[in-house]
């Protein structure tokens, strides 16, 4: 990781978590599981020391926790921030970056001052106003302002509040439109930090660059010119991704000077079963049944973890299948001892089969020598009565059973319960977490040992900043990355280069972009009538997104400036989030209790008709979807497989922006338009993977302009592509290369694989020639694709390695089979699509 510098040997400062990885591995089946395990050295502090200017009540009381002044980077940040320069710091998980703006804003409050607090998540919010509390500063009127502040308390926060933390949604929707009840709070506005801004990419990175442009209008209007400060994960070119987000000249810090704990951090890809998936492909052992089992064991260890999963489904899967195996092991060891043979064919069988799919990998818990010795299994130490008289300490010690110390935390649930789980997990009262990247953000939890990624979280910066979750008191950690069975996590653990001593990547965001730009020039409109002066804080587009907003008539043209003119509210017409309509909430048909809200583009994929969907490790199938009542009606029920969308696309070429020639073929990017519909959805044993049906839907189709990179290939070149008695399928290795490329595309630009979608055809009617085409899935494009355009040439020849490179002989989903494709995976060519990639790339 950048920034992390060897300070001591490998061998004394990753001890502790290497002996934890090494009993993990003890299970025989496990150990050829690890294909690379990185030793990250321990780093130790630099000189701390505070500013001058720092007021010395602020000085004292932080002395109180144990802070004896700044360290390097945070000094540097801070005193920047005093000078009255905008600053991004750009440093890694647990460095303390909250000090460095933490001290110039109480030093802003103490001379008058008012400071605005942006964070992503609401969690995040909290977590900052129980530290700001704790300082017991009666100068300092902290408040957090967003959708959970209950109606009466708003009032009091606008007109009284010098400290307000909020997130980018609230700002949007309301404050800015009523900045008139902020007068006061406007007028003093020294500083607005911009926390986690590395979360700010893509479509909702361009959405929060309007907001702040919008902000920073606002501000204005009142006297004031506040300070920028932006925190960040580490970054490639921070300053310049500081620029598109504000629209200001931005100073960066990057030196980490904070003291780091050593990590262990292992690659780990789960087995090949004998099951076959579609088309007879081999399946492999899926990565939340492997986290799950490994959270189990961690949690029987006392081993403070947290398990990073990729949708809110995953972290209701493993978060119950972990309880499950917790409940098993258990009734294990309440039936205390047994005579010599009894559990080992009996109970422990059944839940080392049930847990691992394994009959060879014993129960879990089996690795851990604490009860039963290197390699002995719980059931052999029930035996002895050695486990239940462990487990029964440890019971006592917690006052809970194991199982009880497991949960899910996820987006979507409601605001009641997600401060209960937090308040568990910061109290030690939850052992075992799993969760979405909701916790990925910097909510302090401290004393965590260990951090389970399952699948690779989209890019490098998030996967360190979910491992650096584990020793953030500076003690030593484990991590382990699960490959799921997909191109580019099976990629990433057979290439450890692509991760480790690589920077991150750059934030990706287009603050251009019209969909994006228009809805904000209407709410700034509203907010405050558009003058001349303002088109210079919007960006060399804003004046040709006016005119088609005039020309539509949603603003008026005045020799003035520009009007909002509606009674509707301007805010309304940006969904920042860019979930494309107002959520669709989750209700149980039988009772009417609210589980939870979907976003509307993602209800075709979640809570289709039949969908399985999951709520605090209770399971539900959907019953009745209704898209226009923005509805979906569960039951409760406790099915053994889970529920995976179906989709069939089709694209028409509106206009290519770049092309260049690539090899024999030509490369293009451009503005595409995308009909896209949810026609199926298959049902995949939630342990094994295996397929037990595909089921059909009737829902409308979705249509998005959007931007694409699209190669072609002339027909003479096609010729290499034919094997001597072997008649080529076009279709069947243009179909398997898209979606391998697809796969890879996260690894070259700051996506997510369901962020972009593909389409591959040997003849397409707009190029007359066989195409392949990726696609932003967002409205008027998210930078994707045009990242892939750039590095077309790394990350198709990467494409072509992690198909070839793959253990199995006619394709399988590690490399060219998609999870989401309509067409049933049918037809795919493996050995069709490493020709065609060589032809392309002229090798």
């Amino acid at each position: 990781m950048p920034n992390w510098k060897p300070v001591t040997p490998t061998s004394s400062s990753s001890a502790r978590t290497g002996d934890l990885l090494t009993r993990l591995l003890a299970v025989p089946a496990r150990r050829g599981r690890v294909t690379h395990v990185e030793h990250v050295p321990a780093r130790q502090a630099g000189e701390a020391r505070w500013p001058e200017w720092a007021p010395d009540l602020l000085v004292s009381r932080l002395g109180l926790q144990g802070v004896s002044g700044l360290w390097e980077h945070q000094l540097i940040a801070a005193e920047l921030v005093k000078r009255g320069q905008n600053v991004i710091i750009a440093t890694g998980t647990a460095s303390g970056k909250s000090l460095a703006y933490l001290v110039p804003a109480v030093t802003e409050i103490f001379s008058g001052g008012t400071v605005l607090y942006l964070t992503p998540t609401k969690a995040l919010a909290a977590d900052q106003l129980r530290a700001l509390r704790k300082l017991r500063l009666t100068q300092v009127r902290a408040a957090t302002y967003d959708g959970d502040t209950p109606p009466e308390e708003r009032r009091w926060v606008r007109q009284n509040a010098n400290y307000v933390l909020t997130n980018p949604d609230m700002l949007h929707r309301s404050i800015l439109p009523r900045h008139s009840s902020w007068s006061s709070f406007w007028r003093r506005l020294r500083l607005v930090v911009v926390d986690e801004c590395h979360g700010y990419r893509g479509v909702f990175g361009s959405h929060v660059a309007q907001i702040l442009r919008r902000l920073r209008r606002v501000a204005a209007r009142y006297g004031s010119s506040p300070v920028f400060l932006l925190a960040s994960a580490t970054a490639s070119d921070p300053a310049a991704a500081g620029v598109r987000l504000t629209g200001l000249e931005m100073a960066e810090v990057t030196t980490d000077a904070s003291p780091r704990g050593s990590t262990t951090f292992a690659l780990w890809e789960p087995p090949l079963t004998d099951l076959r998936g579609e088309s007879g492909a081999p399946v492999r052992r899926t990565a939340t049944a492997e986290a799950a089992d490994l959270l189990a064991d961690l949690v029987i260890e006392d081993v403070r973890t947290l398990a990073f999963v990729r949708s809110r489904r995953a972290a209701e899967t493993v978060a119950l299948t972990a309880r499950r195996t917790l409940e098993e092991v258990e009734a294990l060891l309440d039936a205390g001892p047994a005579p010599y043979g009894e559990y080992a064919e009996g109970v422990a069988g059944e839940v080392s089969d049930w847990a691992s799919g394994d009959a060879s990998a014993g129960v879990p818990g089996e690795a851990f020598d604490e009860i039963g010795g290197p390699g002995r299994s719980s059931a052999e130490a029930a035996e002895t009565g050695e486990a239940a008289e462990i487990d029964a300490g440890r019971r006592t010690d917690r006052g809970a059973r194991l199982a009880d110390r497991v949960a899910a935390y996820r987006a979507g649930y409601l605001a009641d319960d997600r401060r209960v789980l937090e308040k568990a997990l910061r109290s030690g009262e939850l052992t075992g977490l799993a969760t979405t990247n909701a916790l990925e953000l910097g909510v302090d939890v401290s004393g965590l040992d260990a951090v389970l990624i399952a699948g690779w979280p989209g890019t490098r910066a998030s996967l360190w900043q979910q491992a650096g979750r584990a020793g953030r008191a500076g003690q030593d950690a484990l991590a382990v990355l699960i490959a799921r069975d997909d191109p580019l996590d099976t990629y990433i653990v057979h290439h450890p280069e692509a991760v480790f001593g690589r920077p991150v990547e750059a934030i990706v965001l287009d603050p251009d972009n019209p969909y994006v730009l228009a809805p904000h020039l209407c709410a700034a409109a509203a907010e405050i009538p558009l003058s001349e002066d303002d088109l210079e804080i919007f960006g060399p587009a804003a004046r040709g997104v006016l005119d088609d907003l005039v020309s539509r008539g949603l603003l008026r043209r005045r020799p003035t400036g520009w009007f909002w003119t509606s009674r509707d509210h301007a805010a309304d017409l940006a969904d920042i989030r860019g979930s494309g309509g107002a959520p669709v909430q989750v209700v149980e048909a039988s009772t009417g209790r609210l589980l939870g809200t979907v976003d509307e583009p993602s209800a075709h994929t979640m809570v289709h008709p039949g969908a399985v969907y999951l709520h605090q490790s209770e399971t539900f199938v959907v019953d009745v979807l209704d898209l226009d009542a923005g509805v979906a009606l569960v039951t409760a029920a406790e099915p053994d497989y889970a529920t995976f969308a179906r989709d069939v696309t089709d694209i028409r070429v509106m206009e290519s922006l770049r092309s260049r020639p690539f090899g024999p073929g030509t490369l293009h990017f451009g503005s595409v338009e995308v009909t896209r519909q949810v026609v199926s959805y298959l049902k995949r044993r939630t342990q094994t993977g295996e397929v037990l049906g595909e089921e059909p839907l009737d829902l409308p189709p979705r249509t998005l302009c959007t931007r694409a990179v699209w190669w072609t290939l002339p027909t003479p070149a096609l010729a290499d592509l034919v094997e001597p008695g072997r008649a080529a399928d076009l279709g069947g290795a243009a179909h398997a290369a898209e979606h391998a490329s697809i796969g890879l595309l996260p690894l070259f630009a700051t996506c997510d694989r369901w962020d972009i979608g593909g389409v591959s055809t040997e003849l397409h009617p707009d190029t007359g020639l066989l195409t392949v085409f990726v696609y932003d899935g967002h409205d008027g494009g998210a930078g994707f694709a045009e990242r892939g355009y750039a590095r077309a040439s790394d990350w198709l020849t990467a494409t072509r390695e992690a198909i070839a490179s793959c253990e199995c002989e006619r394709g399988c989903p590690s490399c060219i089979q998609s999870p989401k494709c309509g067409n049933g995976n049918e037809p795919l060519d493996k050995a069709g699509a490493i020709r065609l990639l060589d032809i392309l790339l002229g090798t």
